[in-house]
């Protein structure tokens, strides 16, 4: 029975779907640059909690949205490609980004074959259709400088704004806001239509015969998008905690404006940042990371992507080179009990309830994505496995174990590989050296064995080999 804790009513519910499939939403990102490893934490996460799904026996459809217009890619489109007309200065950043998008999730063990990406450069027209639903109710107004939602509206239909935090008349202004992000614990009127200006992409958008060239704000895209590829309501929306106000609780008040039902989505899982060193991530600490700071100093993704998976998502994780190198080892310690698949034994010990295993990690997994508990009882079980080994007799077993974690993790347990036959060689001829009690020919094998990155531990089930 899976639990989540729904930021919509503040507490742990059971989670109920809306119909047989799952459908998600979640905030993908501006394709102006790098996505930051705070980002990534995000999107691992939203893949977490799919995979949890999936387990759980749900079929999902999980959209996520590329965010290739707004202030920032316009600035950066600029000074990229300024010999460009706006529209190609806009186009060329956006698919350079997507793509190093795309590679950098895919390298974090997100499943891109999982996700229906949608632009919002590609709609346009459903956004300029909720625009103009909400002009002719009432909900938004035209201003001199483009079209804007109007809270005071909003609540005037008895609707109210605050679902996911609380907002009231003191800290609710009927100023306008223009910019596409605002860091403010004031509500205030924002942009849902911009009008064009100078050397920026625009479209034409026509009301009552009146053409408002110009272009969306960040808050509409997704309410369209989502309506576009799920509908509304719809039953997951995902996202960074610092998503929450106003970007979620704009898309809400927009999304339901005018309806008999003020529910967007069913259920809200944010996740809590992502600290560097114990702070905020911050350019002028300089302490803003993407993944090829990673990769410069030849440290596994999938490291990260671990670390991550170590702090429950409703806490703040830490980020340090010293913790992301202590999540490779233990990144490593798991490889090495994967590839114990390949050295069953005939002779291993008593049988391995791998069931109750599996429904234990089930368990912790469907309590709230407790990851953190289910790594515990992985380690407890990885310390059976490597005193004890695995009988031949349950090598089927063992594979679909590791199969089930990578399901759930996404660490690629299940694809290691076997040695080879040169190697294993080596392994045998190792032990008959030692059975003549030759170990200077012993320690020479192994040291042989070390130059592939294989290292060997004697046991009483004999010679085990690991990665090193």
């Amino acid at each position: 029975m899976l639990k989540l804790y729904n930021s919509l009513s503040r507490k742990i519910e059971i989670f109920k779907p809306i119909d047989k499939e799952v459908k998600i939403y979640t905030c993908g990102p501006t394709v102006y640059d790098h996505v930051h490893i705070g980002n990534l934490s995000s999107f691992i996460y939203a893949d977490l909690l799919a995979r949890i799904l999936e387990i759980d026996g749900y079929k999902i459809k999980q959209v996520m949205n590329i965010t290739d217009i707004d202030d920032k890619m316009i600035l950066r489109s600029k000074e990229e490609y300024p010999e460009e007309s706006p529209e190609n200065a806009l186009a060329n950043l956006a698919k350079l980004y997507e793509t190093t998008f795309k590679q950098d999730i895919s390298s974090v063990g997100i499943r891109l074959n999982k996700l229906d990406f949608i632009k919002a450069t590609d709609s346009i027209l459903q956004m300029q259709s909720l625009i103009t639903k909400l002009v002719k109710n009432g909900f938004a107004y035209i201003a001199d400088d483009g079209i804007y939602f109007s809270i005071e509206a909003y609540q005037k239909d008895k609707k109210k704004y605050g679902q996911l935090l609380e907002l009231d008349i003191q800290n609710t202004s009927k100023a306008r806001i223009n910019n596409d992000e605002y860091d403010k614990h004031t509500a205030h009127d924002f942009a849902l239509w911009k009008f064009m200006k100078p050397n920026e992409p625009a479209w034409s958008f026509e009301i009552d015969g009146k053409d408002y060239i110009g272009r969306p704000g960040w808050h509409i895209e997704c309410s369209a998008m989502s309506n576009e590829k799920l509908g509304i309501p719809f039953d997951i929306h995902t996202g960074g905690i610092d998503l929450i106000f106003p970007h979620h609780e704009n898309e809400i008040a927009q999304s339901t404006a005018g309806n008999s039902s003020p529910l967007y989505a069913k259920y809200f899982i944010h996740n809590e940042h992502l600290l560097i060193d114990k702070r905020k991530m911050s350019k002028s600490l300089g302490n803003v990371y993407n993944l090829t700071d990673l990769e410069e100093k030849k440290l596994d993704p999938l490291a990260f992507r671990l670390l991550i998976l170590q702090s429950h998502y409703r806490n703040q994780a830490n980020f340090s080179w010293e913790l992301l190198k202590a999540a490779s080892n233990r990144l490593k310690d798991l490889k090495n009990f994967a590839v114990l698949y390949y050295q069953t034994k005939p002779t291993a010990g008593s049988e391995i309830n791998f069931t109750k295993i599996t429904d234990e990690i089930k368990e912790a997994s469907f309590d709230d994505l407790n990851i953190a508990k289910v790594l515990a009882i992985l380690s407890n079980f990885q310390n059976l496995i490597q005193d004890e080994l695995v009988n031949d007799n349950q090598k089927e077993e063992f594979k679909i174990f590791l199969n089930m974690l990578d399901n759930l993790l996404g660490l690629t347990l299940g694809k290691t590989t076997d040695i080879n036959s040169e190697q294993y060689k080596i392994i045998l001829d190792r032990d008959i050296a030692r059975k003549s009690n030759d170990w200077k020919r012993s320690d020479e094998l192994r040291d042989e064995l070390l130059k592939s990155n294989i290292g060997i531990r004697d046991t009483t089930q004999g010679q085990i080999w690991f990665l090193v």
